[in-house]
């Protein structure tokens, strides 16, 4: 599927555009500060899962392909919808792609998402993967093998960071959203906590080359 992705200062000059000339057509009318030109709506770049509905974003899986072996992930859109949606279009969109998993608590997590560890990541993709994600802390535990959303201190600051728990940590429950689990790969994950670190910081962090997004079939 081709994405067209205007560029932020595109649609900055449309909205400013479509403003002017709303303005210059009714000089005696007062606009609303925070009216929204409808031409701009038709301009939005749209993603792949945008519309997706929870049992179609539930019967997808994703393959992390990573330097040190692949991990599988399946999905609770019916906890953490606008989280499921969020990773699975950045995932769509190749955003992870070539990114390195940039933190690591020996015996906690291993985490990645980290698009600014990409080389070639452009200011769109940056600015698109910076998004805020509103916190959805659910029912489901932070067990080891789950994957939920990293975000600093700040509640409904999450972006595009996301961590595997390689031990369980119910501590986390109720304030950071659980959304995934993975269902193959646990040795990869167990083998990237265990890599020398510098504080929290990977020595040789490991290159997640690509993630793809799947119909999940049985066994995965």
């Amino acid at each position: 599927m081709l994405i067209k992705i205007f560029s932020i200062s595109s649609l900055l000059l449309l909205m400013c555009s479509a403003t002017i000339v709303a303005n210059g057509q009714n000089d005696g009318e007062l606009k609303k500060a925070n009216e929204r030109p409808q031409l701009l709506d038709s301009l939005l770049p749209t993603e792949p899962f945008d519309t997706a509905g929870v049992e179609q974003m539930a019967s997808r899986c994703a393959l992390l392909e990573t330097e040190k072996g692949d991990i599988r992930f399946e999905f609770f859109p019916e906890e953490a919808p606008t989280t499921v949606r969020n990773f699975l279009n950045l995932a769509s969109l190749g955003a992870f792609d070539t990114t390195t998993f940039s933190r690591i608590v020996k015996n906690f997590v291993v985490q990645g998402g980290n698009i600014s560890t990409r080389a070639d990541a452009s200011p769109d993709l940056r600015l698109r993967a910076a998004r805020r994600v509103p916190d959805e802390p659910n029912r489901i535990s932070h067990s080891r093998g789950i994957v939920s959303l990293a975000r600093p201190d700040e509640p409904n600051s999450a972006t595009s960071h996301f961590f595997i728990l390689v031990a369980d940590s119910t501590f986390l429950d109720g304030t950071f959203t659980a959304f995934a689990r993975v269902v193959s790969g646990m040795d990869v994950v167990d083998e990237l906590n265990r890599m020398d670190v510098d504080g929290e910081k990977p020595v040789k962090p490991v290159r997640l080359n690509k993630v793809s997004v799947y119909e999940c079939r049985t066994g995965d």
